[in-house]
Formats: structure tokens, C-alpha cells, sequence
């Protein structure tokens, strides 16, 4: 035992108290129980923070499903995808035209998020081309990106609004079409969709804006799914092309741009404050001026 003791904690020849050898062996013993036990609760408490702070990032979501004007009651064969008559008719307007339009998605969802579209006209067209991705034509054998050229740009998304987002008119519409349309045929989740958190709607519309930054799309943070990126990128430009951000697949993330200001994400909710047009940017609500 002593010989034990003397190996153990002392230096050879050193005297050997026993009281001593046991205290250090105790004390081997619990540190790194001690260790362990402060990392879990430094992380219980990290849970609890991450927990605290999703619970009100979603009070915007709940706020909106309570007291939002949705349409849950409208079975979708029902609901109306009519003109919202805010894009001029195509045989009655020469000049090129962009718009890219966003609308709440469809019941319930629509707490949490909107469906984004773009729309094109050319010089002297007589019909607009519609950009979107809708999930269900996968369940037919077809590409998720749907390219329309009839009906109006402007559409009720399901008896919902759309917002004008952004609108380019004239010689430089024209150009940013040709930018639109190489996007577009670019895009690389042709045959892949998901609700959440991407690729969906926005990541799509997220896609053509930044790869075409003259477009100067500043997505709402309603916009889930726009933070989801291509290619397993992390780090990318923002949609508006003024600024950057890092997302881990949409569901963990920060931008700083001009256009959006500072907005950090979490499980695709997003939040923050655009200075640059002086709104608060909130999940549910969507960007709310001052």
C-alpha cells in the first residue's frame, strides 16, 4: 500500500502520508465529474436561451394566426388565383416590365411565411412569363420551376394578396429579362423541393435575385426559405446583392447588407432592423416601418 501510494502521487523516496494519497486520489477523481458536470449545465443553460428565444420568435407566427387576416376556411380547389389588378394588361403597355411579386402562403402557413414569383414582359409582348416553384409538379414527373405565359402576373395566391416587391421598367427591364431567364434555366434544385426549410418558393426567387444583383431584391423576412443556399454553400451574397451572409442551411444564420440591414435566423425564422429603410424585420409580421 505504501509503496502503491509513493508511485502514485510522490516523487520516489518522498515521504508517503496516506491521508495525503487519498485526498489527491479523491480529488482525481471528482474533477472531471466536476468538469462535466458544469459543461452540462452550461449547455442545459444555452438550451434553455435557444428555447426561450424561439418561443418568441414565434409569438409574431402566432399573433398573425390569431389575429392575421388569413383565409382558413377556403378549400384550395375554391380559392381564387384572379388578377390582383396591379400589373398594366400586356397589349395595353409596350414597354419591358419586371415584377417580382410575394404572397401569404396558403391557410395556416401563411402565418409563418409568403410565396415569391417573378414576372417579365418583354418589349411589345402581348403576355407576361411567369417564374415560380410549386412543389406539386414533382408529383406529376415534372420540374418543380413552373414557366407560365398566360394569366396575369398579379394573381391572388389562394384568395391572398400579392405585395409588389420589387418593379424595373423600360430599356433596363429588358436586359435584366435576359439575366432573369439564364437564372432561371441555372437554378439548381430543378427537381427538389421542401416546405421548409428549403429549397422551396423563395429559395428559388433568393436564387435569381442574387444572380442577378441589378435586380435589387430586398426579401422580406417572411421570405422562408430565401436563406436556404445553393450548393452547399455557406457564405453567399444576400438576394438585394448589397451585402453578406452565412447560413447553415437555412436554419442558422446572420446577413448584414445595405438593402436588409442586420437579420439573424433561426430554424428559418428571421428577424432584425433594416436602417437603411427604417423597419424592424420580424417573423410573422414581415418588415414593419417605424
Amino acid at each position: 500500500m505504501e509503496e502503491h501510494f509513493r508511485v502514485g502521487f510522490y516523487p520516489k523516496g518522498a515521504p508517503v502520508y496516506p491521508g495525503r494519497a487519498l485526498q489527491l486520489t479523491v480529488s482525481t477523481l471528482v474533477s472531471p465529474l466536476m468538469t462535466k458536470t458544469g459543461l452540462l449545465i452550461r449547455l442545459l443553460k444555452l438550451q434553455g436561451r435557444l428555447l426561450l428565444l424561439l418561443m418568441l420568435l414565434l409569438l409574431g407566427p402566432l399573433a398573425v394566426l390569431g389575429f392575421g387576416e388569413l383565409d382558413l376556411k377556403t378549400h384550395w380547389s375554391a380559392a381564387s388565383l384572379e388578377s390582383s389588378s396591379q400589373s398594366p394588361r400586356p397589349e395595353a403597355y409596350a414597354s419591358a416590365l419586371v415584377q417580382v411579386y410575394g404572397a401569404r402562403a396558403y391557410n395556416w402557413r401563411g402565418a409563418f411565411g409568403i410565396h415569391t414569383w417573378i414576372a417579365t414582359k418583354r418589349q411589345g409582348a402581348k403576355h407576361y412569363s411567369v417564374y415560380q416553384v410549386v412543389g406539386w409538379n414533382l408529383y406529376r414527373g415534372r420540374s418543380a420551376v413552373s414557366v407560365s405565359r398566360r394569366g396575369p402576373p398579379d394573381f391572388l395566391w389562394y384568395n391572398a394578396r400579392p405585395e409588389l416587391l420589387v418593379e424595373h421598367h423600360g430599356s433596363g427591364a429588358e436586359e435584366l429579362i435576359d439575366q432573369i431567364e439564364a437564372a432561371v434555366a441555372d437554378y439548381p434544385f430543378q427537381n427538389e423541393y421542401r416546405v421548409w426549410p428549403g429549397p422551396n418558393s423563395n429559395t428559388f426567387t433568393a436564387f435569381v435575385a442574387r444572380s442577378v444583383p441589378a435586380l435589387g431584391l430586398d426579401l422580406p423576412p417572411t421570405a422562408i426559405g430565401k436563406d436556404y443556399l445553393p450548393y452547399g454553400k455557406l457564405f453567399d451574397q444576400t438576394p438585394s446583392g448589397t451585402g453578406w451572409q452565412v447560413s447553415l442551411k437555412g436554419l442558422l444564420g446572420i446577413s448584414l447588407a445595405r438593402e436588409e440591414g442586420i437579420e439573424f435566423n433561426l430554424l428559418g425564422l428571421s428577424a432584425g432592423i433594416d436602417v437603411n429603410d427604417l423597419a424592424l424585420r420580424l417573423p410573422g409580421f414581415g418588415r414593419v416601418e417605424f
